[in-house]
Parts: C-alpha cells; structure tokens; sequence
C-alpha cells in the first residue's frame, strides 16, 4: 500500500515539482496540495496523510505552527520539513516536535529520494517487528535522525531567516537584479536590500557584476551562481 503524502508549500510550482520527483521515487501517493496555513489545516483534517513534506515560511503562518497544532491534536502522521530556514532556532523547534528529516532547499532529487526511500524503510519494518529489542530500537532513531545543526547555516548579527528566505526566492527564475530592485519587491529598503544581497555572494549562492548602463551612478547586479 502506497504511503499517502500531503505537500505543504507556499510556491505551487515547486510543490508540483516534489509531486513529480515522488511519483519518480515510487511508493507515494499524493493526496493534497496547501500552499498557504489556513488551506493546509482544511486538508489535513479531511485528507489524514501518513506523512506531509511541510514548507516552515508560509503566507499566512508558519509550517511549525501547523507542526505544533498537529501534534496538539495527537495527529497520526509522520512530517519531512523541506524549508530554506538554516538556523539552528528552526531546526531545534522541528526536532522537538520529531520530524522524522530536515531538508534544505533547494532540494536536489537525490536527497529527497533517499529521505522518502528511508522513510519508507522505516515505516516496513515498524510494521513487520513482532516486538521490540534495543537493536532494532537504535536502528529505528537512527533512520529517523533529522540532519546534524552542523550542517545549518548559522546567521550572522543583522541577518534574519525570514528575509533572507524572501531574497533568495527573487532567483528562483535566475534573473539579475539591483539592491534597488530587490529592496522593492521584497518591501525593504536599499541598504537593507544590499545587506543579504551581499550576505549571499559572500556565500557564493549569488554572483555580482557592475552595470554601468548608459546614465547615472553604476550599479551592481547579482544573480544566482550557476
């Protein structure tokens, strides 16, 4: 019996995209699409998932709160949280709740194919163990160990996760855009702008060029690297 996954994401397109890699995968099932809090809580009411990919920044919420909320409700589900959240703040609060991986976007095929081929690992054996030994006990928290804070970017004084996610989905499309630009889209100003624009080509996740255009100051562009 396939497993029955409900995706939770704010950007539709990328929600389909995980749609198509499970359907790839094999095994899975998906049930439902929420791209925002209030659409996902109606869902998954009616639709009872054995395990939701869950996004942490939504439009009108947060996957956490929808994370607490379900284990308030003592929900039968399973949650892979897939976000582009690296500090450690977010990953602590997922572990407490006992999401079963943590998945930094953006998310290549091959981690989420082993992420849902684990699970699925997990899940046949929890259900063909006749009884519990301390082996199959230390077998089972290992798989289901979320990724070390090691590996979560630790944010620097006068960068936030919320805005700095808000920056990087402006590249999702792999376009060039100014500290201006980007200021505006995002409701921030320049210098604000600049800071996490700036943040991100000291990481090497944007590149940045000059554009001296044809009147005014020159002004620096960044896209993504790659």
């Amino acid at each position: 019996m396939n497993t029955r996954v409900m995706i939770i994401e704010d950007d539709l397109v990328i929600a389909q995209l995980h749609q198509r890699y499970l359907e790839q995968i094999g095994g899975f099932d998906v049930v439902g699409i929420a791209t925002n809090k209030l659409e996902a809580e109606m869902q998954l009411s009616l639709l009872e998932p054995d395990l939701i990919l869950l996004d942490v920044y939504l439009p009108d919420g947060t996957g956490l709160d929808i994370l607490q909320q379900s284990r308030n409700n003592q929900d039968q589900c399973d949650v892979i949280l897939i976000t582009a959240a690296r500090d450690v703040g977010t990953l602590q609060q997922a572990m407490r709740y006992g999401v079963v991986d943590y998945l930094l976007k953006p998310v290549v095929f091959s981690r989420l194919e082993s992420a849902m081929q684990k699970y699925q690992l997990l899940r046949q054996q929890l259900t063909e163990a006749g009884g519990l030994d301390q082996g199959l006990v230390d077998k089972m928290l290992s798989s289901s160990a979320v990724v070390s804070t090691t590996n979560v970017e630790k944010l620097p004084k006068g960068i936030d996760a919320v805005t700095l996610d808000k920056i990087r989905k402006l590249f999702q499309d792999n376009v060039s855009l100014t500290a201006d630009e980007a200021g505006e889209q995002i409701g921030a100003s320049r210098t604000t702008a600049r800071r996490y624009l700036e943040y991100l080509n000291g990481t090497g996740e944007l590149i940045s060029d000059v554009n001296y255009g044809t009147v005014g100051r020159p002004e620096r562009c960044y896209q993504r690297k790659g």
